[in-house]
């Protein structure tokens, strides 16, 4: 990673599990002056159409959460107890020939989905 290059949260998080306070607070300093950049940024972002990789990487998530549903039935993950979610996590892992199969079938559906945000964004000048 180069100078100036912005982490990413899963790099960040790696890199910082155990953070003291005194990092927290000048991180809590750093969002606040930052924040109308992050928002300037943001509202950039927004209006230009996500690159194919991002859309490869939200068809897998959205996959995933098919593939998840479809194991928990009726049930909700989040009410799940942490050794029953990392129980359904290791049936995942298992299941990735499966989510990279339906998220080739959902990628058009993703891209068309885009495009109408990009619109709608655009259009809402």
């Amino acid at each position: 990673m180069g100078k100036g290059s912005m982490q990413t949260f899963l790099e960040f998080y790696l890199h910082n599990e155990a953070v003291t306070m005194a990092t927290r607070m000048k991180m809590k300093a750093s969002m606040r002056k930052n924040k109308a950049k992050i928002a300037i940024g943001r509202k950039k972002a927004a209006k230009k159409l996500k690159s194919p990789d991002k859309l490869k990487t939200t068809a897998r998530r959205k996959a995933r959460d098919i593939i998840i549903a479809k194991l928990l039935k009726d049930k909700k993950k989040s009410d799940l107890s942490f050794a029953a979610r990392q129980e359904i996590e290791k049936k995942v892992a298992k299941k990735q020939g499966a989510i990279l199969r339906i998220s080739k079938k959902l990628l058009p559906k993703i891209k068309m989905a885009d495009r109408e945000r990009v619109k709608k964004v655009r259009a809402a000048k």
